[in-house]
C-alpha cells in the first residue's frame, strides 16, 4: 500500500524513493511513504487563501456542529482503524485510548463550543476600556481567528488521537490544518485522513494531510501560522532552529520528552490500599501502548524504607504480563513501534544501567505469543534501581519511550520533591497517599 498525501482538495500520489513502513508484530511492510514532489508553498497557500477563509465565515457554533458531525462519521468507522492498529503493536485496549479517545476530543471541543462561545466569528476579550478623557476614545479586546495555517507534526505512539486533539480546537478557532504523521504509523493515520476527507464534512481547503519529509515546508511560514510538535526533544530543538521561526515570529508549541514522577508517601507502605494502588498504576503505565505514552510513569519515587517491597510487588505484578500479537485476546503488551525504537530503548536502558541495576525484566530473554521475537519489536517489561538518586544525572534525564521505568527511594517529602523536579518539564506527576 503505498500512501498518498491529501493536498490542494485531492489525493496525489508521491514520487522519489519509497519509505518502507513495517509492522511491528511481524516485521512484514504494511505500506509505503514518500512525500517527494509535493508543492509546498501551494501548499500553505491553498490552506490560507481557500481553507482559512472558509472556516472564518462559519460561526463558533457551526464550527462546532461540524466537529460533532465529524466525530459521529468516524464513530461509524472505527473498526477499520482497530484492525490496522494491530500492526503497531497496539492492543484493542491501546487501541480504545487512541481511536476512541481521539473521536472523543472532537466531541469535547464540539460541546465547549456550543457552550461556552458565542454563536459569532469572534470572541470579546474584557470590557471596553475608556483611554480619552472625554469619552471619545475606547478600546476592546477581540479574539479571532488567525490568517495562517496550523502545521501539525505529530508522534508515532497515537496516529489517531494526535492527529485529532490538534485538528479539534484548530477547527475551532477557524484555522486550517496541514497535518504530518510520524512515518512508522503513517498507514493508520492515512486511514484515518480518508475517512475525514470522505465525510465531505470540513469546508474546502480546511484539511491537508502529508505523508513522509515535509521538504521545504518551513520555509513558507509567516507570523500568521502556527507550528505544533509532539516528538523528541532532539527533533523539537532542530524545527525550533530553523532560521523562518525566528525570523517570522513564527509560534512554536512542543510537547516533547517527559520523565513523569509517581510518589508513594510514607504513611501508603504495603498493606494499605493505596500502595496496592500505586503499584496497578506503576505497572499499568509501562505496559499500555508498551510504555510508550507521554504521560507514563519513568520514576517511581518511594520512601527508602518501601522500596524493596515496592520492587518486589512491581516484579511480581509484571512477571504476569503476557506480552505478545495483540490481536490476541490474552496479549496484555504488544511491541513497541518499531525496531528502530527497539533499539532506541534498549540503547537508553543500557545508559540508564550506569546508574541503575537492572531490578526486573530481561531484553535477552523473555517469551512472546502468537509472534516471533526477533521479527518483531517486542521490548518485556523492564525495572530498575537507583540507588542513589541524589547522584544520578541520566534518571532524571534520559527517557527510554517504552515499558521502562525506575524506582528509586527518598527518605522525606522535602527530598521527594526535589527529586520529582529534576524531571525538568515533565508533563505530570502524581502522588498516593493513605
Amino acid at each position: 500500500m503505498k500512501l498518498d498525501s491529501y493536498v490542494n482538495g485531492q489525493w496525489i500520489a508521491p514520487s522519489g524513493d519509497f519509505t518502507e513502513v513495517r509492522s511491528a508484530v511481524t516485521g512484514d511492510v504494511v505500506a509505503e511513504a514518500m512525500s517527494g514532489g509535493l508543492d509546498m508553498r501551494g501548499i500553505l497557500a491553498y490552506a490560507r487563501n481557500t481553507g482559512g477563509r472558509n472556516l472564518r465565515k462559519l460561526t463558533f457554533h457551526q464550527r462546532a456542529d461540524m466537529l460533532k458531525k465529524l466525530a459521529q462519521y468516524l464513530t461509524e468507522r472505527k473498526e477499520q482503524l482497530y484492525k490496522l492498529s494491530f500492526q503497531t503493536g497496539a492492543t484493542r485496549i491501546d487501541n480504545m485510548i487512541d481511536v476512541d479517545g481521539g473521536i472523543g476530543t472532537l466531541f469535547v471541543y464540539a460541546g465547549k463550543g456550543r457552550r461556552e462561545l458565542p454563536n459569532s466569528t469572534f470572541l470579546l476579550d474584557g470590557a471596553i476600556e475608556p483611554m480619552g478623557k472625554a469619552g471619545t476614545f475606547a478600546g476592546q479586546h477581540i479574539i479571532t481567528s488567525l490568517q495562517g495555517v496550523a502545521v501539525h507534526i505529530n508522534a508515532f505512539n497515537f496516529p489517531c488521537w494526535g492527529l485529532l486533539e490538534k485538528l479539534a480546537p484548530a477547527l475551532l478557532a477557524g484555522v486550517p490544518v496541514v497535518s504530518k504523521p510520524a512515518t512508522v504509523t503513517s498507514y493508520v493515520a492515512h486511514a484515518l485522513a480518508r475517512m475525514i476527507a470522505e465525510s465531505g464534512v470540513l469546508p474546502e481547503g480546511a484539511f491537508q494531510f502529508i505523508v513522509g519529509p515535509t521538504g521545504d515546508l518551513f520555509d513558507h511560514l509567516t507570523c500568521q501560522d502556527v507550528v505544533s510538535f509532539t516528538g523528541s526533544a532532539e527533533t523539537s530543538e532542530k524545527l525550533q532552529r530553523q532560521p523562518v521561526i525566528a525570523r517570522e515570529a513564527v509560534r512554536f508549541v512542543a510537547e516533547r520528552d517527559s520523565l513523569n514522577a509517581a510518589i508513594l508517601t510514607p504513611d501508603s507502605g504495603p498493606g494499605t490500599p493505596e500502595f496496592d494502588l500505586f503499584i496497578k498504576e506503576v505497572a499499568k503505565e509501562m505496559t499500555v501502548k508498551a510504555g510508550q505514552k507521554c504521560t507514563a510513569i519513568r520514576r517511581v519515587l518511594a520512601p527508602t524504607g518501601h522500596v524493596e517491597a515496592v520492587i518486589e510487588a512491581l516484579r511480581e505484578r509484571l512477571d504476569k504480563v503476557v506480552i505478545g500479537n495483540p490481536e490476541q485476546d490474552n496479549v496484555r503488551m504488544g511491541p513497541v513501534v518499531g525496531l528502530d525504537q527497539r533499539r532506541d530503548v534498549l540503547g537508553h536502558v543500557k545508559a540508564l544501567r550506569t546508574e541503575a541495576q537492572l531490578v526486573a525484566g530481561d531484553p535477552d530473554n523473555f517469551d512472546v505469543q502468537g509472534a516471533d521475537v526477533v521479527r518483531g519489536a517486542f521490548v518485556p517489561p523492564i525495572l530498575l534501581h537507583c540507588a542513589n538518586p541524589n547522584q544520578a544525572t541520566k534518571v532524571h534525564s534520559i527517557e527510554a519511550f517504552g515499558p521502562v521505568s525506575t524506582v528509586m527511594g527518598y527518605s522525606d517529602l522535602e527530598e521527594a520533591v526535589t527529586l520529582t523536579n529534576r524531571g525538568g518539564g515533565s508533563l505530570v506527576a502524581s502522588v498516593y497517599t493513605h
